[in-house]
């Protein structure tokens, strides 16, 4: 009880529940003599001793194992392998089309274990290699390798869009080697650094992982494992209130996404006053500030991360940062005409011209793709919507607000877990892992050092104009921050992105290299990401008492897999598909992602940040967030240190900053709603329906998640895909409630102040 006084008592997340750590939470002290007393000591100790002292975890995972259950078997690594070279080629295809499908891990998670029931009772038991073709029931092991090898590179990998920009902007198409280096290298660097990671991230009990309690929850519903957490609590079983929640999700969801999409955009304050621009600046879902407050669309609601998933204390974090920055600020910088705002949408992805019109980069170019100066002088400087704008001021002050509180709050924390082996956790979870093989330190070296070197041989045979020493510093960056972040991430489920700050080093650092911008900010952003996405599938295995050597396999020979699949779907798609990535292309092949990431190249790689935030500029005020960043955790934890409140470090200035960060392309519809439902179950129903949110509420997220995946599958390719979108056009596509939500200011993302014909607006020069 004294070392998880010790280890926890200023722990946010620490269940307030348990009689004994509760008092040592409350009060900030350290003596266990104070304890002893305590009628339920002894019972509370060895709820510690024996289990998570987390509720959540508690709920979600079973605090035994059984060492004799296979879990790297024939039966994984085919259906595993399937998956990983069918989901990742799927979503490449539909990357590239707008509206895109994207197939997640929970689809292969749902779909694995009727496959794995079908292999027990119909393969016969063979022997191949020494290895039993069916090593008898599908076990639960089994199945979350299968499932991490399926989601582990489902996503397009990051570099793959690259390639596409250097053929579509720049006209480079260089050879398979190249593509083939590139993406590996930039996937699985992050692997190395993720591995090293674990006694920082995965063995500490502290070190939640709320996302993952999600997907170990529907892996146990399925194969009806048990929880110390949930007590005898009557009622229907969690596999029964699944398969009810999920039919529903997926029967509902047909309604926003399809039937109704007024449902899904609910701006019904809009439909009163379409033409009233303020109005729909306001309760817009759409280019406004989202007062319009609720959505029926599960898919809006979960955009950033299901809200059930989230501690409530961090999505109170996120509400008072989204509250003060988009509904305060925002306003009162728009109506004082701040950055010429009014002549721009309130909120807006978008960049603007001087003329009111989207930015036209080809405007601004010479040939070889460097910036002409004279023509960037004679047309226009790169304008941003409000909210645009202050998501880069959040980015710059969440960048420093993780190095201050990670060093004033993480730092005897980090130091611990350095010096302490798996042996020594007080985690039941952690010593259950210590009786399997771990994998050693080289392994992830041998990863780094091959894939560094596949990192010089891109820069240096090819003609990317990105030089060694740049290559070196974004993975010093990722490096740098892996832990921090990492633990910011696993505690509050919100992960602080690098993506700006590459862009803003390198911009400075290498000008007019726009192709050197999309590698160093790849490099040094995806690198950390990565990292974190292997850590998290770590901390799941670490969950489900899977082997760590079998886990590292599956994911590195998954991730190679997938990459590859995915280079040759997209070389596929470039060669055979005619107008690939033109605004007119007939099948939807328009290449949005493509088109941002292109985009950005040349904001941040050609006319360079020293045009946008360097003095003089428009936007060099928001160089004061890099500041406000470092000093708002200096001053918390100053405070902290005369006032002994609990609740002064329920504040977390790296969540506030990057929570809201999103916005755009996320807009307010994505996180109002979520914040009331987070509010309402992991406040309300944990406090006063405990039993129920213990025994349901991962179950009831994993099943809202599972419902929209395979709900939004169905409907793309039984409505959407066929025709070319055409079924319904004349009836159900046109009718008052898929079309209200979009007729209107809001849609339309009308500025305040229409500019004449010829007319234009901003500095007189830049």
């Amino acid at each position: 009880m004294s070392q998880v006084v010790t280890d926890h008592h200023s722990d946010k997340s620490l269940d307030e529940k348990i009689g004994s750590a509760e008092k040592a939470h409350a009060n900030q002290t350290l003596e266990i003599a104070e304890f002893e007393d305590d009628p339920n000591f002894d019972k509370n100790a060895a709820i510690l001793e024996d289990d998570s002292p987390y509720p959540e975890v508690r709920s979600a995972v079973a605090n035994t194992d059984d060492p004799s259950i296979p879990a790297s078997t024939i039966r994984v690594w085919v259906i595993g392998l399937i998956w990983a070279i069918l989901i990742p080629g799927l979503n490449q295809f539909f990357f590239f089309r707008y509206p895109a499908v994207y197939v997640g891990g929970v689809v292969a998670q749902l779909l694995s274990f009727p496959i794995g029931r079908l292999w027990q009772r119909f393969v016969p038991n063979v022997k191949i290699f020494g290895q039993e073709l069916n090593p008898g029931p599908f076990s639960i092991k089994e199945h979350v390798l299968i499932t991490v090898m399926a989601s582990v590179g489902a996503s397009s990998a990051y570099a793959t869009d690259i390639v596409a920009v250097q053929r579509v902007f720049y006209n480079q198409n260089y050879n398979f080697s190249y593509q083939w280096m590139l993406v590996m290298s930039t996937q699985l660097i992050g692997f190395s650094i993720g591995g090293i990671a674990r006694r920082f991230l995965v063995q500490p009990p502290s070190m939640i992982w709320p996302a993952t309690l999600v997907t170990c929850t529907l892996f146990n519903t399925l194969h009806q494992q048990q929880y110390a957490g949930i007590g005898n609590r009557g009622g229907i079983s969690r596999e029964r209130f699944f398969a009810y929640a999920f039919a529903a999700s997926a029967v509902w969801y047909i309604f926003p996404s399809y039937l109704f999409q007024a449902l899904s955009y609910f701006n019904w304050v809009c439909w009163i006053a379409p033409d009233n621009i303020p109005v729909n600046q306001m309760f817009g879902d759409i280019h406004g500030l989202g007062m319009s407050l609720i959505t029926f669309d599960w898919a809006q609601i979960a955009y950033i991360g299901s809200p059930l998933a989230t501690p409530w204390w961090a999505e109170a974090n996120i509400a008072v940062g989204f509250v003060f920055f988009f509904w305060i600020l925002t306003p009162i910088m728009y109506y004082t005409n701040t950055w010429y705002a009014k002549y721009m949408s309130i909120s807006s992805r978008k960049s603007y011209d001087r003329y009111g019109k989207n930015y036209d980069v080809s405007l601004i170019l010479n040939d070889d793709a460097t910036l002409n100066t004279e023509k960037y002088k004679a047309y226009s400087p790169l304008l941003l919507s409000t909210t645009f704008a202050l998501s880069y001021g959040l980015s710059f002050a969440s960048i420093t607000s993780t190095v201050t509180h990670s060093f004033l709050f993480f730092r005897k924390q980090i130091w611990r877990n350095a010096r302490q082996s798996m042996n020594d956790q007080v985690d039941i979870h952690a010593r259950l892992m210590s009786r399997y093989r771990q994998v050693p330190e080289w392994w992830y070296a041998i990863i780094f050092l091959t894939m560094f070197v596949f990192g010089i041989i891109v820069i240096e045979v090819w003609d990317t104009k990105f030089p060694v020493w740049a290559f070196v510093l974004s993975l010093v960056i990722a490096f740098g921050y892996v832990i921090p972040i990492g633990m910011i991430q696993a505690i509050t489920n919100q992960q602080v992105g690098l993506n700006v700050i590459t862009e803003l080093i390198i911009g400075y650092a290498l000008p007019g290299r726009p192709v050197s911008m999309m590698m160093f900010k790849t490099w040094g952003y995806i690198t950390m990401a990565q990292a974190l996405t292997f850590t998290a599938d770590f901390k799941i295995a670490h969950y489900m008492k899977v082997p760590p050597r079998p886990m590292f396999f599956a994911q590195v020979i998954a991730t190679a897999i997938a990459g590859t699949v995915q280079l040759g779907v997209q070389a596929w798609m470039f060669t055979n598909i005619p107008g690939m990535c033109s605004d007119d292309q007939p099948a939807g092949f328009i290449c949005p992602s493509t088109e941002v990431f292109g985009v950005a190249s040349v904001i941040w790689g050609v006319i360079g940040p020293a045009n946008q935030f360097s003095k003089g500029q428009i936007y060099f005020g928001l160089c004061i967030f890099f500041l406000i960043g470092f000093l708002a955790p200096l001053v918390q934890w100053i405070i902290g240190l005369k006032v002994k409140s609990p609740k002064l470090r329920l504040i977390n200035f790296p969540v506030i900053f990057s929570g809201i960060g999103l916005i755009p392309p996320a807009t307010a519809v994505n996180y109002v709603p979520w914040a009331i439902v987070g509010f309402i179950f992991n406040f309300v129903i944990r406090r006063r329906h405990f039993s129920w949110w213990t025994k349901y509420n991962y179950v009831l997220s994993a099943a809202l998640d599972a419902g929209v995946a395979v709900s939004a599958v169905l409907i793309f390719f039984i409505l959407q895909y066929p025709k070319n979108g055409a079924i319904g056009a004349d009836t159900i596509q046109v009718w008052w409630g898929n079309t209200v939500s979009f007729e209107n200011a809001d849609s339309a993302g009308t500025p305040l102040i229409a500019l004449e014909p010829g007319a234009h607006f901003g500095p007189e020069s830049w």
